[in-house]
């Protein structure tokens, strides 16, 4: 779907050069996270993908044309949320939605529906200008789905957003996984990505630093051990045992026969563990 070789780009004004030959590509119907800390390079990239900044080195093919040769068509393919919404905040958020569906030659989805599946619908006929960010972000995400995309990119799209509506816009992203979608998703919460991400690729100060799936990553660089919490002779325990012939391990077995056993799991290293070990930043 994207296949990204030897990018760099400048921007012209400051001459400040944010991305360096970063090579990436995306598959049909996969779900690719761009992870790293604010400044990295994410929002470029995206906007890069998109075609709102141009005049870039190398080669960036999505639908397998080169961007730079793609004209208005593109957009009636693409779809996207920014972390920052573009709305009309005169208008109600039923508006917003007929309005920016009558830009699409596509047939849009119902506004109405669009409202419900975003939690919205109790709201369809208040102005914009009155919502809260996490409103706005939600109508932002409805609009950019409503056309019926191929390809989408989502900027942080759980920013803002309480545990319950966050829950609903993953739910959402991973049924347009289920549906052949191919998303870009740009984020610095590593809990986001493990979640939603068939692969991510960690970018620091323009560079791809890795690139793999979570789980791969995860257990490459975490430790072969497992963690056991447990209670014996009235005590609390935790307990580390090596992976290496686990079945052989008489004190491990033994915790198994004598003691109430509370929790038990291998240690892998969390994403943003990952992201710290290879890159040396923090995401903040």
């Amino acid at each position: 779907m994207i296949q990204v070789r030897d990018l760099n780009f400048t921007y012209r004004k400051s001459g400040k050069k944010v991305i360096h030959d970063m090579d990436f590509e995306i598959e049909e119907g996969e779900v690719f996270g761009f992870l790293g800390p604010s400044g990295a390079g994410k929002t470029t990239t995206q906007r890069l993908l998109i075609g709102l900044l141009k005049n870039y080195q190398g080669q960036i093919r999505v639908f397998d044309r080169e961007r730079s040769k793609w004209g208005k068509d593109f957009y009636e393919q693409v779809g996207v949320a920014f972390d920052f919404p573009n709305l009309y905040t005169r208008l109600t958020a039923r508006e917003n939605l007929q309005l920016i569906g009558a830009y699409y030659r596509n047939r849009i989805t119902d506004p109405e529906e669009l409202l419900d599946m975003v939690g919205l619908l109790a709201d369809k006929n208040v102005r914009v200008e009155n919502f809260s960010k996490g409103m706005k972000m939600r109508l932002n995400f409805a609009r950019s789905i409503m056309h019926n995309p191929q390809l989408m990119f989502f900027d942080e799209p759980t920013s803002g957003l309480d545990p319950v509506n966050a829950h609903t816009i993953k739910e959402i992203i991973l049924n347009l996984k289920k549906q052949g979608k191919t998303i870009f998703l740009t984020t610095h919460n590593m809990t986001v990505a493990e979640q939603l991400c068939d692969r991510v690729a960690f970018i620091v100060e323009g560079k791809i630093a890795a690139t793999g799936s979570p789980k791969a990553l995860m257990i490459e660089h975490g430790k072969r051990v497992v963690k056991v919490e447990y209670r014996l002779n009235g005590k609390q325990v935790e307990q580390d045992f090596e992976m290496n012939d686990l079945g052989k391990n008489e004190a491990f077995l033994n915790v198994l026969k004598m003691a109430e056993i509370k929790t038990m799991h291998s240690a892998e290293a969390t994403l943003e563990d990952i992201f710290i070990k290879i890159t040396g930043k923090t995401l903040l």
